[in-house]
């Protein structure tokens, strides 16, 4: 499992479960500053020897890049759904050249990537829903998330961190006074690369009415709340698969399933009108969710790897070579070289 923010640890988890179950041996390749964010049964490599000793079938990557020198199929999972946070040859469907395999969310996804995959013609692509939901259609899955059920209804803030397109601080004052009115219990988060400063801005807003959680509880925010509002993030698509509102501050590309809103300033007004479940704008939610993301069953880490014991029997065909591309094979060496002993 390569995961180099912390935001990979949810995403892959539920994989290295599902491969767990299966008898597979699974480790972790994970930054210093992360190995504390490790559990006790999740072992960490710590040199390019000891994964090569390990002689993987596969590495998973919630990342836009892995190490060629690491041994293995390399495998796309994705680190989110596509926000459209850049133009799309920038952002979710850049072909860099690192991988064998993209395990791809839904139709929206996977169409492109398979266009992609007949130009270039070096990688394959399987569609199986993204691990990281699973625990989000999980039937009893356990919550640490302490609310009292008073009947309010729950909301949740949540936002990128781009600069350019994030609503975190200019949503503070507004969530401050929405949060003092007392009529609905609110769940907030930031993203982890968001500054130190806007940190301790959202935690002093934590309250009777509000609670502050890092980016690992955020499936289990996602299943506690009513409606969510966020910006232009992945969160965004991760809350509607759920066919539940959403309310957006000024997205980059707003959609029919959005209630998007140009400033802070009307935010209120949309969680209203979220939490009335318009027939309209829930038809478009069901639809994009089926679009992006049309599987319900918890099941999609067991696609995945599926989909990798497919790639190894060779059903996918003959591929071609991977581009040589020496820059960012370099690049890629140097980046390495902070995660693990190079020896």
């Amino acid at each position: 499992m390569f995961a180099t923010e912390s935001y990979a640890l949810p995403i892959l988890r539920p994989l290295a479960a599902a491969a767990r179950a299966r008898g597979i041996d699974v480790a972790w390749v994970v930054p210093a500053a992360m190995a504390a964010q490790l559990t006790p049964d999740e072992r960490r490599v710590r040199s390019l020897r000891e994964a090569r000793a390990m002689r993987p079938d596969a590495v998973y990557c919630a990342a836009n890049w892995v190490s060629p020198a690491l041994p293995g199929t390399k495998v796309q999972v994705f680190h989110g759904f596509n926000a459209q946070k850049r133009e799309p040859d920038r952002g979710h469907f850049a072909i860099r050249g690192f991988f064998d395999l993209y395990v791809t969310q839904g139709p929206s996804t996977t169409l492109p990537f398979e266009a992609l995959a007949r130009e270039h013609g070096y990688f394959a692509v399987r569609e199986t829903g993204w691990p990281k939901l699973d625990p989000l259609f999980a039937p009893s899955a356990a919550s640490t998330i302490d609310l009292p059920r008073d009947g309010r209804p729950v909301v949740m803030y949540a936002s990128t961190f781009s600069h350019r397109l994030s609503s975190a601080p200019a949503m503070v004052e507004p969530l401050r006074s929405m949060i003092a009115r007392g009529d609905r219990q609110w769940l907030l988060t930031l993203h982890p690369k968001c500054s130190d400063d806007l940190f301790a801005a959202y935690r002093g807003l934590e309250g009777p009415n509000a609670c502050f959680l890092t980016s690992e509880h955020l499936i289990e925010m996602e299943r506690a709340a009513d409606v969510l509002v966020c910006d232009t993030s992945s969160v965004v698509h991760e809350f509607a698969v759920m066919g539940k509102p959403v309310v957006t501050v000024a997205n980059r590309v707003p959609q029919p399933f959005m209630l998007d809103v140009a400033s802070p300033a009307d935010v209120d007004a949309a969680i209203d009108r979220a939490l009335s479940h318009p027939p309209e704008l829930m038809a478009a939610i069901r639809a994009h969710g089926d679009d992006i993301h049309p599987y319900r069953d918890g099941r999609s880490s067991e696609r995945v790897l599926d989909a990798v014991d497919a790639f190894h029997r060779g059903d996918f065909g003959t591929l071609k070579r991977k581009p040589l591309n020496l820059v960012r094979r370099f690049k890629a060496l140097r980046d390495i070289g902070a995660l693990l002993d190079l020896r």
